[in-house]
């Protein structure tokens, strides 16, 4: 791209000294970030010289950009880390989404607890993992509950609980227990996750030999059932070191403007798994492969010993995390190492053609959108509203970045009372607009509302309202409620062709915003269905609350006591809040007539789906129109979102 004068001026301040440099769109949103060794150097070399096609992509976009200044190489190292974890850049290589993978946590004690835990970090526990396929994690926890009893409840109680007559907990709550016993049970627990489970496979066989004399056949199928889960679980481990050691190998693979990598992660000298990214790249390969591995223990335990291959930064990385990097130069270490690599290449190869297509398609969806509304589209925010019977009216508003979904920036919406979906509409888009104007955010390229001419005159009305540029869009749907055509601002109807990635991309946000505003209201209404009508009275705490529905286990028998009744178990003025609660319909009821004189339909609305109550079967739990006072339950307030 041409050098624009506010550029120029910032590279003529660039320091010879090591730092971060962040990258910024027209909205100052930030794209890319990244470290140098010398930032003057680092920073020029993006407007000056040939580029891939990727990193021309990258500074085609570029329109102004930051940089800190560091001491040291190791501090721009992990100041870049906390950055890409703060601000998470879409030009960034990021490590799986910043996913925590899974380890087993054997709390220490006799009454100890073997569980699943995503944060390896205390003294109190031993930790074994990473476990990338979780299934595998608690497929281990599940046959380690079957083969012995431990504690099973986070929170004593005082009874016995199922565990206990299961004989899967000694029952520390209730009894004393045998304390060397159940050390020694935990050591046993300790060996296994560590690899030994020949001497419990012997116990077991042994045991299902004596049921099988025994005639207790029922046992032995339980016990034969545990000793396969045994050779299932090792079956996963597909290498086994004769050192018992622990240490962690990645490999990386490059080709066509995308990177793979490979890890392996292995304890005690067996290979628990592996974990596989295929990512685009727009920076120099070797810093790309030391901000994965970077990423990577920035939420998982840092082994003693990582190998990676020949070229990698060791000194930085070795900096960064305070552990030992080595490059294997023989031996069964730089075989394994030369296997992630290969592994990466196969990956690669694999998986290319499918994510490059992807991308792709996502590119030319979007070039389509910015040659139809004439301006560049990046950034697209969605609204769709959801609602039964007007109750529980919420908006859902989900945002796409280049094509791909931004949950991060996906927000929900409770509105007040019922409001048709027009009002809805002027509501959301006024609080989300109005609090972008006030906090000088940046508005998105486009706003698309998930119906026709009602909706887009709503939020062009709030939009003339604030004075703001936002451009308007809707997607218009045929008689089978699927995407035909964009409508645009002059309500002038866009054709989509439905084999044109556009009319892929326009599909898949529609039913990602239909799902999170139906996901929202379900939950809304889950809530309110369990909150008991006790929930919203001042004054009846759990315990009160217990001592009622003790001694009033029905709603039935909780409206036929009387005032005196309540006064015996609460306060006076608690009992009056509560009485007054419980009848404040009573009145209406006598003046409503029977359902069949006033028999009409109610509208169902479900974020554009609409039925009539006459049509919906009795059993369908989606539709709630008992009375408040009918039930134990009422409807709850739910937090707003994060907008408002």
């Amino acid at each position: 791209m041409p050098l624009t004068e506010h550029i120029q001026k910032k590279l003529e301040l660039l320091p010879d000294k090591p730092g971060c440099y962040i990258m910024k769109d027209a909205n100052q949103e930030i794209l890319y970030v990244g470290k140098a060794k010398v930032l003057k150097n680092r920073v020029r070399s993006y407007f000056h010289g040939v580029h891939n096609n990727k990193t021309t992509k990258l500074v085609a976009r570029i329109e102004d950009f930051e940089f800190i200044n560091t001491t040291t190489e190791k501090e721009a190292l992990l100041l870049e880390i906390n950055l890409i974890k703060k601000y998470r850049p879409p030009f960034n290589i990021m490590f799986m989404d910043d996913k925590m993978y899974p380890y087993i946590e054997v709390t220490k004690g006799a009454d100890f607890q073997v569980r699943i835990t995503r944060k390896a970090k205390g003294r109190n526990s031993d930790f074994f993992g990473p476990y990338p396929i979780s299934t595998y994690a608690y497929d281990m926890v599940k046959l380690i509950s079957q083969l012995y009893p431990m504690r099973r409840c986070r929170t004593m109680s005082k009874t016995p609980c199922l565990y206990y007559h299961m004989h899967q907990c000694p029952g520390f709550c209730f009894q004393k227990v045998d304390e060397k016993e159940a050390l020694a049970r935990r050591e046993k627990i300790i060996r296994f996750l560590k690899g030994y489970t020949g001497e419990v496979k012997e116990e077991l066989q042994e045991k299902m030999a004596e049921a099988s004399q025994n005639l207790n056949f029922e046992r032995a199928q339980e016990l034969l059932g545990q000793i396969r889960s045994i050779d299932y679980i090792q079956e996963k481990q597909t290498i086994d070191f004769s050192i018992r050691d622990n240490f962690d190998v990645f490999g990386w693979y490059e080709d066509k403007g995308y990177i793979s990598f490979q890890g392996f992660f292995v304890r005690e000298g067996k290979l628990l798994e592996r974990n596989m990214s295929v990512a685009p790249i727009y920076e120099d390969v070797q810093d790309a492969f030391v901000s994965y591995i970077l990423q990577y223990y920035q939420t998982n335990k840092i082994p003693s010993t990582i190998y990676v291959p020949e070229g990698t930064d060791v000194e930085s990385l070795e900096d960064a995390l305070d552990t030992k990097i080595i490059i294997p130069q023989r031996g069964d270490r730089k075989k394994l190492t030369e296997l992630a690599c290969a592994n990466a290449k196969e990956a690669h190869e694999q998986k290319f053609q499918l994510i490059y297509r992807k991308d792709r398609e996502l590119e030319g969806a979007n070039r389509k959108l910015s040659t139809i509304f004439h301006k560049p589209i990046h950034t697209i925010e969605l609204f769709d509203n959801s609602h039964i019977s007007g109750t529980y009216n919420v908006s859902g508003l989900v945002v796409f970045r280049d094509g791909k979904p931004d949950k991060n920036a996906y927000r929900k919406y409770q509105l007040d009372g019922y409001r048709s979906d027009t009002d809805s509409m002027k509501e959301v888009v006024r609080r989300r607009y109005s609090r972008l104007q006030r906090e000088n955010k940046p508005m998105p390229d486009l706003l698309l509302v998930d119906g026709g001419v009602g909706q887009i005159h709503a939020a062009q009305s709030i939009r003339d309202e604030l004075g703001i540029p936002l451009t308007i869009a809707g997607l218009v749907k045929d008689d089978k409620h699927s995407t035909r055509a964009l409508l645009n601002e002059n309500l002038q109807e866009i054709p989509l062709d439905k084999t044109d990635p556009l009319f892929f991309l326009l599909t898949r946000m529609q039913d990602e915003v239909h799902r999170f505003a139906i996901t929202y209201h379900q939950k809304l209404r889950a809530k309110g269905m369990t909150k008991s009508i006790l929930d919203d009275i001042a004054g009846i705490g759990p315990k009160r609350k217990k001592q009622i529905q003790s001694a009033y286990p029905s709603l039935k028998k909780m409206r036929a006591a009387s005032l005196e009744d309540f006064e015996k178990i609460v306060p006076a003025k608690t009992a009056a809040l509560l009485y007054a609660r419980l009848h404040e319909h009573d009145e209406e009821k006598t003046d409503t007539a029977s359902p069949a004189e006033n028999a009409e339909t109610v509208p169902v609305s479900d974020a554009g789906n609409t039925r009539t109550a006459a049509e919906t079967p009795a059993s369908d739990p989606s539709v709630a129109i008992s009375d408040p006072a009918d039930s134990l339950h009422t409807e709850e307030r739910a937090e707003r979102g994060s907008e408002e």
